[in-house]
């Protein structure tokens, strides 16, 4: 045990290496020692992986099962027991998860196919399609094993094609033995195009489809798709300017404050986001960035006005941690936000303040309505959710 103990001295701060050369019934007694910290058992779990004495399953699966337990350690336990014949009852049973059970159902749904359990196909392939990376992980190595067990055709006739989840498994299957994706770029489900766009590698089969495809949808998937293969805006301009320049319309929103969003953020933008941002993007020019910050170009007007600015503050460091796209200058009488996408700023607007010496300088104020309007089809991850956004949240933007 204290061998163990000094191989994780600290949670998180295993020496991985190490785990996997101790004897693996020390292993084993550490792990369902239930006094001893979950943030041990774990790492000790997970170094059992293909020599787990057989001495120790029945209780090791009896652990798996034991809701009384870290959810943590049930987990790292799953990953190097989910092929047992005897565990599979268990896993499908729906009252083997609990609400509070943080992980533990997509683990569950993993081990089901690491199990070879077809008929958990349908949800691994709703988890192969979650937005958060973690989750989807799991669920195409879920798939991935299922593959492995029952073959292509097997796994595809039980998914389906009905869901955009279940299409969205198809172009990964298809891409995988090397069959062509192209067709999915029309799509009706805007991530399901998305995947086909980053999966297609042909950019004269892209050019073929873009003589029959059905929609403006398509076309500008399509478009999005050269440009990542060649990398040649050109061509992408000339089939942006054939389809009319479509362009997502956002009534009141301004050019300046557009062209500012559509570049700092459509290359961060998520699987949701309407092509037509993604083409605008490509075929525009971003603007032109100052030598100075506009924070620092908002002090000057402060100090020329006598307003005794203090130093910018980073949004990041006015909120203890993050960052995000604007900085806070505090004045004598109030105090103002500078975005860092652009001439763009907000406050409390009152006559002895700042903003006709600032708008004067160039700089817009952002104020109501134009804050509270929404980009739309923009999807900006923020704080867990990944919806369009309005000017305010985009051009102040703060991320924990």
């Amino acid at each position: 045990m204290e061998t163990i103990e000094a191989l994780i001295p600290a949670a998180l701060q295993p020496d991985v290496d190490a785990l996997v050369e101790v004897d693996p019934e020390e292993l084993a007694r550490y792990v369902l020692e239930t006094s001893h910290p979950w943030w041990r058992r774990e790492p000790c779990a997970a170094a059992l992986a293909g020599r787990v004495p057989e001495a120790f399953v029945p209780a090791l699966l009896d652990l798996v099962r034991d809701d009384g337990d870290v959810t943590e350690v049930r987990v790292a336990l799953l990953g190097v027991l989910a092929h047992r014949a005897e565990l599979l009852p268990w896993l499908r049973d729906p009252g083997s998860t609990t609400r509070s059970s943080f992980g533990l159902a997509e683990a569950i749904l993993r081990a089901r196919g690491l199990a070879g359990d077809l008929t958990a196909a349908r949800p691994l392939a709703t988890l192969a399609h979650d937005e958060w990376r973690r989750w989807r992980l799991l669920g195409e190595e879920g798939l991935d094993a299922l593959l492995a067990h029952h073959g292509a055709e097997a796994l595809a006739a039980e998914v389906g094609e009905e869901r955009p989840e279940d299409r969205a498994f198809l172009v990964r299957l298809r891409h995988r033995r090397g069959g062509d994706v192209t067709d999915a770029l029309a799509d009706p489900d805007v991530r399901v195009a998305h995947l086909a766009h980053e999966r297609v590698d042909d950019p004269d089969r892209l050019r073929r489809f873009l003589d029959r495809a059905p929609t403006t949808e398509a076309s500008l998937w399509a478009a999005c798709a050269l440009h990542r293969l060649t990398g040649d805006r050109s061509e992408v301009r000339a089939i942006h300017r054939a389809l009319g320049r479509p362009r997502v319309e956002v009534d009141g929103l301004p050019e300046d404050v557009r062209s500012a969003i559509v570049h700092a953020y459509v290359p961060r933008c998520t699987t949701r986001t309407d092509p037509r941002w993604r083409v605008e993007a490509i075929c525009t020019v971003a603007p032109p960035r100052p030598h100075t910050s506009w924070s620092f170009r908002a002090s000057t007007v402060l100090v020329g006005r006598a307003f005794i600015p203090r130093p910018p503050v980073p949004c990041g460091e006015l909120h203890g941690s993050g960052g995000g796209t604007y900085d806070v200058i505090a004045y004598r009488g109030g105090a103002i936000s500078v975005s860092s996408l652009g001439p763009f700023v907000s406050g409390e607007d009152h006559p002895a303040g700042p903003r006709r010496y600032l708008e004067a300088a160039g700089f817009r104020w952002i104020e109501e309505p134009l804050a509270s309007l929404t980009v739309t089809g923009l999807c900006v991850y923020f704080f867990g959710d990944r919806e369009p956004l309005p000017v305010r949240d985009l051009l102040f933007y703060w991320q924990d």
